[in-house]
Formats: structure tokens, C-alpha cells, sequence
């Protein structure tokens, strides 16, 4: 199954008051039609398909059988069985340690872009999907939550750079953080007198 977001699920998603929570919210995004249900609970959580089932259920996702080609999560090894007992103690070290990811968090920077309507948006978000050294995609993601600052309400900018947080490898934390200080302190819109 490929889940993809209706007219309904974009509409709400540029609404950013609908009734959806952080969680269903990142599921949107991420339901682009490419992705299968695999990779979508392997990105989002156990809970991924009863999500999207709940998300069919109120229209914000339809599904479109898998393709017959193999996917890309399908051509991935399959991880080893653990003893019993021993997932449960590396789950309650690291709880979202596995979700820590440089694709992870790239990915979600361009489902927040390709929801804005301006110029500069559309801009950052192809700098950012054509950046492939991880370098450049840090600093295209730095100047993209700069660019949101000015571009959306500073709550929003900022909820945005938390999630960022959470999702980026902890090897960039630091410098994203000190690189994206401004994000919380600045102006949504410059004020004119």
C-alpha cells in the first residue's frame, strides 16, 4: 500500500490549525505516494498504520497498490532476531535514538518548504533536495529555517527547528544549534514604520 495525501490533507496542512496532531501531521508529509507502509512505520513509529488507516478514514490519505518492482525498503537487510528481553532494554535507552537521522530530518524540512507559497521557499527547497554533500544540506537547512523565520509566525519557525532537533544525528546538534540561534529570537515578519 502507497499511501498520498488528498486536496483535503494539503488544505489542512497549510492551515496549520486543523484537527491533526504533531504525529499525523509529520505522516502527511511523508505520504507522497512513494513511500510504502514499510518505511512509513520505519520513519514514523510502530503506530504508522493504524495512523493511516484513521487518516483514510477521514480523507487525508488514499492508497495505491505497492508497484511490482521491488522497493527500496524491501532491498533492505533484515535485521537480526534479538533474545528476548534484550529489545526492551535497548528500547528504553534510546527511545528515539532511531529516529535520529540526516534523511529523516531533510525530508521533513521539505515537506515544511514545499508547503509554503512564496519564492524563496520553493527556492531553498530545491537547493536542498540537489545538496548532497552533508555540509551543504546543514547549511541549506540552516538558511531554510532562517527564511521561515521571515516567511511564517515565529511559533511556527520555532516548532519547526525543535522537531528539526529531535530528528537530526547528534553529531550536529551543536553546530545546528549555535547555527540557528536566531530562530527563536527573531521578528516573524520585519516590522515597517
Amino acid at each position: 500500500m502507497l499511501p498520498r495525501k488528498t486536496d483535503q490533507a494539503r488544505t489542512a496542512l497549510q492551515a496549520h490549525r486543523a484537527p491533526l496532531d504533531m504525529r499525523q501531521r509529520r505522516l502527511l508529509i511523508l505520504c507522497d505516494g512513494q513511500r510504502d507502509l514499510a518505511a512509513l512505520t520505519t520513519m514514523i513509529g510502530a503506530d504508522a498504520p493504524a495512523m493511516v488507516i484513521q487518516l483514510v478514514q477521514a480523507g487525508y490519505l488514499v492508497t495505491t497498490p505497492e508497484r511490482p518492482e521491488p522497493s527500496a525498503s524491501a532491498a533492505l537487510p533484515v535485521a537480526p532476531a534479538t533474545p528476548p528481553g534484550a529489545g526492551s532494554a535497548l528500547a528504553s535507552s534510546a527511545p528515539n535514538e532511531r529516529r535520529r537521522s540526516m534523511a529523516a530530518a531533510r525530508i521533513y524540512l521539505l515537506g515544511i518548504l514545499e508547503m509554503q507559497r512564496h519564492p524563496q521557499a520553493a527556492a531553498l527547497f530545491r537547493e536542498l533536495q540537489q545538496a548532497r554533500l552533508e555540509g551543504d544540506v546543514v547549511d541549506t537547512m540552516q538558511a531554510a529555517l532562517d527564511a521561515l523565520t521571515q516567511l511564517t509566525s515565529a511559533g511556527y519557525a520555532e516548532r519547526v527547528h525543535d522537531r528539526l532537533l529531535e530528528v537530526l544525528p547528534r553529531d550536529h546538534l551543536d553546530a545546528f544549534k549555535k547555527g540557528t540561534e536566531g530562530v527563536k529570537s527573531l521578528p516573524a515578519m520585519p516590522e515597517t514604520t
